[in-house]
Protein backbone atom coordinates (compact mmCIF):
# COMPACT_ATOMS: atom_id res chain seq x y z
CA UNK A 1 0.00 0.00 0.00
CA UNK A 2 1.73 3.28 -1.26
CA UNK A 3 0.47 6.77 0.03
CA UNK A 4 -0.01 9.39 -2.69
CA UNK A 5 -0.49 12.48 -0.80
CA UNK A 6 1.91 14.31 1.22
CA UNK A 7 1.31 14.75 4.71
CA UNK A 8 -0.77 17.23 6.15
CA UNK A 9 -2.41 18.80 9.33
CA UNK A 10 -4.54 16.48 11.38
CA UNK A 11 -8.51 17.19 11.24
CA UNK A 12 -8.21 18.58 14.93
CA UNK A 13 -5.08 20.63 14.55
CA UNK A 14 -7.23 22.31 11.25
CA UNK A 15 -10.65 22.39 13.74
CA UNK A 16 -8.50 24.72 16.31
CA UNK A 17 -6.97 27.02 13.25
CA UNK A 18 -10.78 27.67 12.33
CA UNK A 19 -11.96 28.22 15.93
CA UNK A 20 -8.65 30.74 16.06
CA UNK A 21 -9.69 32.27 12.83
CA UNK A 22 -13.24 32.93 14.02
CA UNK A 23 -12.31 34.58 17.28
CA UNK A 24 -10.36 36.97 15.22
CA UNK A 25 -12.75 38.07 13.04
CA UNK A 26 -14.88 38.57 16.13
CA UNK A 27 -12.44 40.79 17.68
CA UNK A 28 -11.52 42.88 14.89
CA UNK A 29 -15.59 43.80 14.12
CA UNK A 30 -17.68 42.88 11.02
CA UNK A 31 -16.68 43.51 7.83
CA UNK A 32 -13.21 43.20 8.90
CA UNK A 33 -11.28 40.62 7.09
CA UNK A 34 -8.88 38.81 9.49
CA UNK A 35 -8.56 35.12 7.44
CA UNK A 36 -7.39 34.36 4.01
CA UNK A 37 -9.75 31.69 2.37
CA UNK A 38 -8.35 28.95 3.48
CA UNK A 39 -9.54 29.87 6.62
CA UNK A 40 -13.08 28.57 5.23
CA UNK A 41 -14.14 24.93 5.60
CA UNK A 42 -15.71 25.99 2.47
CA UNK A 43 -12.94 26.90 0.20
CA UNK A 44 -9.97 25.70 2.48
CA UNK A 45 -7.70 22.46 0.84
CA UNK A 46 -8.62 19.23 1.94
CA UNK A 47 -6.06 18.32 4.88
CA UNK A 48 -4.34 14.57 4.93
CA UNK A 49 -7.03 12.24 6.37
CA UNK A 50 -5.11 9.69 7.50
CA UNK A 51 -5.70 9.73 11.40
CA UNK A 52 -9.55 10.18 10.71
CA UNK A 53 -10.16 6.57 8.45
CA UNK A 54 -8.87 3.38 9.22
CA UNK A 55 -8.89 0.35 6.02
CA UNK A 56 -9.59 -2.94 6.26
CA UNK A 57 -6.88 -5.04 7.64
CA UNK A 58 -5.62 -6.78 4.39
CA UNK A 59 -4.16 -3.10 3.10
CA UNK A 60 -2.61 -2.78 6.40
CA UNK A 61 0.37 -5.96 6.27
CA UNK A 62 2.63 -4.36 3.51
CA UNK A 63 1.46 -7.43 1.55
CA UNK A 64 -0.96 -7.62 -1.64
CA UNK A 65 -4.39 -7.47 -0.72
CA UNK A 66 -6.77 -10.63 -0.33
CA UNK A 67 -8.82 -10.17 -3.46
CA UNK A 68 -11.13 -12.57 -2.12
CA UNK A 69 -12.06 -10.35 1.08
CA UNK A 70 -14.26 -6.90 0.36
CA UNK A 71 -12.37 -3.31 0.95
CA UNK A 72 -13.74 -1.73 4.01
CA UNK A 73 -13.30 1.69 5.35
CA UNK A 74 -14.10 2.92 8.51
CA UNK A 75 -14.39 6.64 10.07
CA UNK A 76 -12.02 6.46 12.99
CA UNK A 77 -13.11 9.59 14.28
CA UNK A 78 -16.90 9.71 16.01
CA UNK A 79 -16.71 13.77 14.88
CA UNK A 80 -16.11 13.16 11.56
CA UNK A 81 -17.19 11.08 8.34
CA UNK A 82 -16.68 9.87 5.10
CA UNK A 83 -18.31 11.49 2.21
CA UNK A 84 -17.02 9.72 -0.95
CA UNK A 85 -14.87 6.90 -1.99
CA UNK A 86 -13.56 5.66 -5.21
CA UNK A 87 -11.83 2.98 -6.14
CA UNK A 88 -10.44 2.16 -9.76
CA UNK A 89 -7.92 -0.26 -10.54
CA UNK A 90 -5.22 0.28 -13.72
CA UNK A 91 -7.66 -1.39 -16.34
CA UNK A 92 -9.76 1.93 -15.47
CA UNK A 93 -12.75 -0.48 -13.92
CA UNK A 94 -14.13 0.90 -11.19
CA UNK A 95 -14.84 -0.86 -7.84
CA UNK A 96 -19.05 -0.53 -6.85
CA UNK A 97 -19.34 -0.03 -3.04
CA UNK A 98 -21.62 1.59 -0.46
CA UNK A 99 -21.66 4.38 1.74
CA UNK A 100 -23.36 4.16 4.96
CA UNK A 101 -26.34 6.78 5.45
CA UNK A 102 -24.18 8.47 8.49
CA UNK A 103 -20.48 8.32 6.72
CA UNK A 104 -19.08 6.08 9.44
CA UNK A 105 -18.08 3.28 6.86
CA UNK A 106 -17.90 2.50 3.11
CA UNK A 107 -17.67 -0.95 1.55
CA UNK A 108 -17.34 -2.69 -1.40
CA UNK A 109 -20.04 -4.81 -3.06
CA UNK A 110 -18.60 -6.47 -6.29
CA UNK A 111 -15.53 -8.37 -5.94
CA UNK A 112 -11.90 -7.25 -6.16
CA UNK A 113 -9.63 -8.33 -8.96
CA UNK A 114 -6.60 -10.70 -8.65
CA UNK A 115 -3.19 -9.81 -9.41
CA UNK A 116 -4.41 -6.04 -9.80
CA UNK A 117 -3.10 -2.51 -8.63
CA UNK A 118 -6.06 -0.31 -7.32
CA UNK A 119 -5.59 3.48 -6.82
CA UNK A 120 -8.52 4.36 -4.10
CA UNK A 121 -9.70 8.04 -3.20
CA UNK A 122 -11.26 8.67 -0.37
CA UNK A 123 -13.21 12.12 0.96
CA UNK A 124 -13.81 13.26 4.59
CA UNK A 125 -15.48 16.15 6.59
CA UNK A 126 -14.64 17.04 10.13
CA UNK A 127 -17.30 18.20 12.57
CA UNK A 128 -16.80 21.55 11.20
CA UNK A 129 -16.99 20.86 7.63
CA UNK A 130 -13.25 21.21 6.93
CA UNK A 131 -12.79 18.87 4.02
CA UNK A 132 -9.66 15.70 3.94
CA UNK A 133 -8.74 13.49 1.35
CA UNK A 134 -6.68 10.20 1.56
CA UNK A 135 -5.26 8.63 -1.66
CA UNK A 136 -3.86 5.47 -2.04
CA UNK A 137 -2.71 2.34 -3.74
CA UNK A 138 -2.60 -1.17 -3.59
CA UNK A 139 -2.13 -4.38 -4.98
CA UNK A 140 -4.54 -7.78 -4.81
CA UNK A 141 -2.76 -11.32 -4.97
CA UNK A 142 -2.58 -13.60 -7.36
CA UNK A 143 -4.78 -16.93 -7.49
CA UNK A 144 -2.83 -19.41 -9.23
CA UNK A 145 -5.22 -22.66 -9.23
CA UNK A 146 -8.31 -20.46 -10.04
CA UNK A 147 -9.66 -21.82 -13.25
CA UNK A 148 -10.32 -18.91 -15.78
CA UNK A 149 -13.65 -18.31 -17.46
CA UNK A 150 -13.30 -17.22 -20.70
CA UNK A 151 -15.92 -15.38 -22.71
CA UNK A 152 -16.16 -15.12 -26.25
CA UNK A 153 -19.00 -12.73 -27.78
CA UNK A 154 -21.10 -12.73 -30.69
CA UNK A 155 -21.71 -12.11 -33.91
CA UNK A 156 -18.49 -11.25 -35.86
CA UNK A 157 -17.74 -7.95 -35.89
CA UNK A 158 -19.31 -6.24 -39.65
CA UNK A 159 -23.29 -4.33 -40.37
CA UNK A 160 -26.38 -6.17 -38.71
CA UNK A 161 -29.63 -5.92 -38.95
CA UNK A 162 -31.69 -4.24 -35.76
CA UNK A 163 -32.87 -7.71 -35.03
CA UNK A 164 -29.37 -8.94 -34.04
CA UNK A 165 -28.94 -10.12 -30.69
CA UNK A 166 -25.59 -10.34 -28.56
CA UNK A 167 -24.27 -13.60 -27.95
CA UNK A 168 -21.55 -14.50 -24.79
CA UNK A 169 -20.14 -17.95 -24.95
CA UNK A 170 -18.75 -19.26 -21.92
CA UNK A 171 -15.82 -21.38 -21.64
CA UNK A 172 -16.96 -22.94 -18.38
CA UNK A 173 -20.70 -23.39 -17.60
CA UNK A 174 -22.08 -21.25 -14.23
CA UNK A 175 -25.12 -22.47 -12.73
CA UNK A 176 -24.74 -20.82 -9.24
CA UNK A 177 -27.55 -17.77 -9.61
CA UNK A 178 -25.10 -15.25 -7.52
CA UNK A 179 -22.06 -16.82 -9.70
CA UNK A 180 -24.12 -15.61 -13.07
CA UNK A 181 -24.71 -12.37 -11.48
CA UNK A 182 -21.33 -11.60 -11.20
CA UNK A 183 -20.63 -12.56 -14.49
CA UNK A 184 -24.01 -10.83 -15.92
CA UNK A 185 -22.34 -7.60 -14.19
CA UNK A 186 -18.91 -7.81 -15.87
CA UNK A 187 -20.43 -8.18 -19.27
CA UNK A 188 -20.96 -4.52 -20.50
CA UNK A 189 -22.94 -3.37 -23.23
CA UNK A 190 -22.81 0.57 -24.89
CA UNK A 191 -25.13 1.54 -27.95
CA UNK A 192 -25.37 4.88 -29.27
CA UNK A 193 -27.97 5.43 -29.52
CA UNK A 194 -28.55 4.56 -25.83
CA UNK A 195 -31.25 1.65 -25.59
CA UNK A 196 -32.80 -0.46 -22.81
CA UNK A 197 -31.28 -3.85 -22.50
CA UNK A 198 -30.79 -6.89 -21.11
CA UNK A 199 -28.60 -10.61 -21.12
CA UNK A 200 -30.65 -13.53 -20.70
CA UNK A 201 -29.23 -16.80 -19.96
CA UNK A 202 -29.67 -19.28 -22.50
CA UNK A 203 -28.01 -22.24 -20.98
CA UNK A 204 -25.45 -22.97 -18.25
CA UNK A 205 -22.64 -21.36 -20.94
CA UNK A 206 -24.53 -19.27 -23.00
CA UNK A 207 -25.97 -15.77 -23.03
CA UNK A 208 -28.25 -13.63 -25.59
CA UNK A 209 -28.19 -9.61 -24.92
CA UNK A 210 -31.59 -7.79 -26.80
CA UNK A 211 -33.10 -3.95 -26.76
CA UNK A 212 -36.35 -4.23 -25.13
CA UNK A 213 -37.42 -3.03 -28.66
CA UNK A 214 -35.49 -3.84 -31.79
CA UNK A 215 -32.00 -1.89 -31.76
CA UNK A 216 -32.11 1.38 -33.64
CA UNK A 217 -31.25 1.79 -37.08
CA UNK A 218 -27.68 2.98 -37.75
CA UNK A 219 -26.32 2.38 -34.03
CA UNK A 220 -22.80 1.43 -32.94
CA UNK A 221 -22.86 -1.25 -30.13
CA UNK A 222 -19.92 -2.39 -28.32
CA UNK A 223 -19.80 -5.34 -25.80
CA UNK A 224 -16.96 -5.88 -23.42
CA UNK A 225 -15.90 -8.36 -20.48
CA UNK A 226 -14.71 -6.51 -17.08
CA UNK A 227 -14.31 -10.09 -15.78
CA UNK A 228 -10.65 -10.60 -15.61
CA UNK A 229 -9.26 -11.53 -12.43
CA UNK A 230 -12.80 -10.86 -10.65
CA UNK A 231 -13.94 -13.46 -8.76
CA UNK A 232 -16.53 -15.95 -9.28
CA UNK A 233 -16.81 -19.14 -7.28
CA UNK A 234 -14.82 -21.10 -5.98
CA UNK A 235 -11.67 -22.08 -7.87
CA UNK A 236 -12.99 -19.96 -10.80
CA UNK A 237 -12.45 -16.31 -11.67
CA UNK A 238 -12.63 -14.39 -14.95
CA UNK A 239 -10.06 -14.72 -18.03
CA UNK A 240 -9.41 -12.18 -20.19
CA UNK A 241 -11.94 -11.72 -23.64
CA UNK A 242 -12.07 -9.91 -26.89
CA UNK A 243 -14.67 -7.36 -27.53
CA UNK A 244 -17.04 -6.42 -30.07
CA UNK A 245 -18.06 -4.08 -31.86
CA UNK A 246 -20.73 -4.34 -34.53
CA UNK A 247 -23.16 -1.92 -36.09
CA UNK A 248 -26.93 -1.45 -37.82
CA UNK A 249 -28.01 -0.97 -41.30
CA UNK A 250 -31.62 -0.01 -41.78
CA UNK A 251 -34.81 -1.02 -40.24
CA UNK A 252 -35.81 -3.87 -42.21
CA UNK A 253 -38.61 -6.04 -41.38
CA UNK A 254 -41.07 -8.36 -43.77
CA UNK A 255 -44.32 -8.95 -43.01
CA UNK A 256 -45.20 -12.38 -44.05
CA UNK A 257 -49.53 -13.10 -43.75
CA UNK A 258 -50.00 -16.99 -44.53
CA UNK A 259 -53.89 -15.94 -44.50
CA UNK A 260 -53.40 -13.66 -47.30
CA UNK A 261 -50.27 -15.01 -49.04
CA UNK A 262 -48.52 -11.72 -48.81
CA UNK A 263 -44.72 -10.69 -47.68
CA UNK A 264 -44.92 -6.86 -47.13
CA UNK A 265 -40.90 -5.29 -46.92
CA UNK A 266 -40.80 -1.67 -44.53
CA UNK A 267 -37.53 0.08 -44.75
CA UNK A 268 -37.05 2.24 -41.51
CA UNK A 269 -40.80 1.81 -41.26
CA UNK A 270 -41.88 2.90 -44.92
CA UNK A 271 -44.09 0.20 -46.98
CA UNK A 272 -41.27 -0.66 -50.23
CA UNK A 273 -42.49 -3.98 -51.55
CA UNK A 274 -45.41 -6.83 -51.78
CA UNK A 275 -44.45 -9.99 -52.77
CA UNK A 276 -46.89 -12.42 -53.33
CA UNK A 277 -45.85 -15.75 -51.78
CA UNK A 278 -46.95 -19.56 -50.33
CA UNK A 279 -46.13 -20.75 -47.02
CA UNK A 280 -46.78 -24.14 -45.35
CA UNK A 281 -49.43 -26.11 -45.96
CA UNK A 282 -51.24 -28.37 -43.83
CA UNK A 283 -49.02 -30.32 -41.56
CA UNK A 284 -45.98 -28.53 -42.42
CA UNK A 285 -47.29 -24.96 -41.52
CA UNK A 286 -44.76 -22.28 -41.35
CA UNK A 287 -43.83 -21.02 -38.26
CA UNK A 288 -45.63 -17.49 -36.30
CA UNK A 289 -43.71 -15.25 -35.26
CA UNK A 290 -40.41 -13.17 -35.40
CA UNK A 291 -37.18 -14.62 -36.96
CA UNK A 292 -33.86 -13.51 -37.63
CA UNK A 293 -32.18 -13.66 -41.10
CA UNK A 294 -29.21 -15.89 -40.21
CA UNK A 295 -27.37 -16.57 -43.49
CA UNK A 296 -27.66 -16.10 -47.48
CA UNK A 297 -27.10 -19.18 -49.56
CA UNK A 298 -27.48 -18.03 -53.13
CA UNK A 299 -27.98 -21.72 -54.19
CA UNK A 300 -28.81 -24.98 -51.93
CA UNK A 301 -29.77 -28.10 -52.68
CA UNK A 302 -33.00 -29.00 -50.56
CA UNK A 303 -33.91 -32.68 -50.10
CA UNK A 304 -37.02 -34.22 -48.10
CA UNK A 305 -35.21 -36.56 -46.48
CA UNK A 306 -33.08 -33.75 -44.00
CA UNK A 307 -36.52 -33.24 -42.47
CA UNK A 308 -37.35 -36.46 -42.03
CA UNK A 309 -39.75 -37.34 -45.18
CA UNK A 310 -39.24 -40.68 -46.76
CA UNK A 311 -37.78 -40.70 -50.44
CA UNK A 312 -40.07 -41.78 -52.64
CA UNK A 313 -43.19 -41.09 -50.76
CA UNK A 314 -45.86 -38.52 -52.35
CA UNK A 315 -44.14 -35.26 -50.21
CA UNK A 316 -40.54 -36.15 -51.14
CA UNK A 317 -38.36 -33.79 -53.14
CA UNK A 318 -35.03 -32.87 -53.92
CA UNK A 319 -34.53 -29.43 -56.03
CA UNK A 320 -32.06 -27.07 -56.50
CA UNK A 321 -32.97 -24.10 -55.24
CA UNK A 322 -31.63 -20.21 -55.84
CA UNK A 323 -31.46 -17.01 -53.53
CA UNK A 324 -31.97 -18.70 -50.48
CA UNK A 325 -32.47 -16.36 -47.32
CA UNK A 326 -32.16 -18.87 -43.62
CA UNK A 327 -34.34 -18.04 -41.18
CA UNK A 328 -34.08 -21.31 -38.70
CA UNK A 329 -31.28 -23.55 -38.35
CA UNK A 330 -33.15 -26.94 -39.04
CA UNK A 331 -34.05 -25.29 -42.52
CA UNK A 332 -36.81 -22.69 -42.98
CA UNK A 333 -35.77 -20.43 -45.60
CA UNK A 334 -37.38 -17.43 -48.07
CA UNK A 335 -36.21 -18.58 -51.03
CA UNK A 336 -37.26 -18.57 -55.09
CA UNK A 337 -39.81 -21.37 -55.67
CA UNK A 338 -40.81 -20.95 -59.65
CA UNK A 339 -42.35 -24.56 -59.55
CA UNK A 340 -45.29 -22.85 -57.36
CA UNK A 341 -46.30 -19.60 -59.02
CA UNK A 342 -49.20 -20.40 -59.96
CA UNK A 343 -50.34 -20.67 -56.58
CA UNK A 344 -48.13 -17.90 -54.84
CA UNK A 345 -50.68 -15.11 -53.60
CA UNK A 346 -53.55 -17.52 -53.25
CA UNK A 347 -52.84 -20.61 -51.52
CA UNK A 348 -50.30 -22.47 -49.26
CA UNK A 349 -48.32 -24.79 -50.91
CA UNK A 350 -45.19 -25.17 -49.32
CA UNK A 351 -43.31 -27.80 -46.66
CA UNK A 352 -42.90 -24.66 -44.57
CA UNK A 353 -40.74 -22.31 -46.28
CA UNK A 354 -41.77 -18.82 -47.85
CA UNK A 355 -41.85 -19.37 -51.79
CA UNK A 356 -42.14 -16.51 -54.15
CA UNK A 357 -40.95 -15.88 -57.95
CA UNK A 358 -37.01 -16.07 -58.65
CA UNK A 359 -37.19 -12.64 -59.65
CA UNK A 360 -38.90 -11.59 -56.24
CA UNK A 361 -36.54 -14.25 -54.57
CA UNK A 362 -33.44 -11.89 -55.71
CA UNK A 363 -34.77 -8.99 -54.69
CA UNK A 364 -35.08 -10.24 -51.17
CA UNK A 365 -31.53 -11.80 -50.86
CA UNK A 366 -30.23 -8.62 -51.96
CA UNK A 367 -32.05 -6.39 -49.65
CA UNK A 368 -32.23 -8.77 -46.40
CA UNK A 369 -28.71 -9.40 -44.89
CA UNK A 370 -27.95 -11.05 -41.57
CA UNK A 371 -29.95 -9.32 -38.46
CA UNK A 372 -32.98 -8.20 -40.69
CA UNK A 373 -36.50 -9.34 -39.74
CA UNK A 374 -39.06 -11.58 -41.01
CA UNK A 375 -42.16 -11.94 -38.64
CA UNK A 376 -44.93 -14.93 -39.82
CA UNK A 377 -48.65 -14.03 -38.78
CA UNK A 378 -51.44 -15.75 -39.35
CA UNK A 379 -50.29 -18.97 -39.94
CA UNK A 380 -51.65 -22.89 -38.32
CA UNK A 381 -47.88 -23.39 -37.49
CA UNK A 382 -46.72 -22.99 -33.81
CA UNK A 383 -44.51 -19.66 -33.14
CA UNK A 384 -41.16 -19.70 -33.63
CA UNK A 385 -39.41 -21.18 -30.21
CA UNK A 386 -37.09 -18.64 -28.91
CA UNK A 387 -33.55 -20.32 -28.55
CA UNK A 388 -31.95 -23.48 -30.29
CA UNK A 389 -33.53 -23.38 -33.75
CA UNK A 390 -32.15 -19.81 -34.84
CA UNK A 391 -32.78 -16.76 -32.66
CA UNK A 392 -36.35 -16.20 -31.70
CA UNK A 393 -35.17 -14.12 -28.83
CA UNK A 394 -37.85 -11.47 -29.96
CA UNK A 395 -41.07 -13.89 -29.64
CA UNK A 396 -40.28 -13.23 -25.57
CA UNK A 397 -41.55 -10.48 -24.04
CA UNK A 398 -39.94 -7.69 -22.05
CA UNK A 399 -40.67 -8.67 -18.76
CA UNK A 400 -39.71 -13.05 -19.97
CA UNK A 401 -37.28 -11.70 -21.69
CA UNK A 402 -35.73 -9.60 -18.07
CA UNK A 403 -36.77 -13.36 -16.05
CA UNK A 404 -33.46 -15.36 -17.46
CA UNK A 405 -31.45 -12.60 -15.86
CA UNK A 406 -29.67 -13.55 -12.92
CA UNK A 407 -30.28 -9.65 -11.98
CA UNK A 408 -34.09 -9.83 -11.74
CA UNK A 409 -36.30 -12.45 -9.03
CA UNK A 410 -35.65 -14.85 -12.03
CA UNK A 411 -32.64 -15.56 -13.01
CA UNK A 412 -33.01 -19.20 -14.90
CA UNK A 413 -33.27 -19.83 -18.57
CA UNK A 414 -36.97 -21.65 -19.61
CA UNK A 415 -36.68 -24.68 -20.72
CA UNK A 416 -35.98 -24.94 -24.12
CA UNK A 417 -35.73 -28.61 -25.38
CA UNK A 418 -33.08 -30.17 -27.53
CA UNK A 419 -31.59 -27.43 -30.01
CA UNK A 420 -32.35 -28.35 -33.17
CA UNK A 421 -29.74 -29.49 -35.65
CA UNK A 422 -28.92 -27.57 -38.73
CA UNK A 423 -30.56 -28.47 -41.97
CA UNK A 424 -30.26 -27.96 -45.18
CA UNK A 425 -34.04 -26.87 -46.37
CA UNK A 426 -37.78 -27.56 -45.38
CA UNK A 427 -39.00 -26.17 -49.03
Amino acid sequence: MRDTESPRTGPRARRGRLIGCTLLVTALGAGVTGCSSDGSPLSAEPYDAADQISFSGSLDEGKPADPDKPLEIVAKDSDGRITDVTAVDAAGRRLAGELAADGSRWHSTTPLAADAQYTVRVSTEDEDGAPGRKVLTFTTGKTGTAKRLGVTFGPEAGTYGVGQPLVAELSEPVKDRAQRAVVERSLKVDSTPAVTGAWHWVDDKKLHFRPKDYWPAQATVQVRSNLEGIRIGDRLRGGAAKPLTIRTGDRVIALTDAATHRLTVYKNDEEIKQIPVTTGKPGFETRNGVKVVLAKERFVRMRSTTVGIAEGSSESYDLDVHFATRVTWSGEYVHAAPWSVGSQGYANVSHGCVGMSTADAEWFFDTFRQGDLVEVVNSEGDTMEPFGNGFGDWNLDWDKWRAGSALTAGGTAPDTGEAARLRPATL
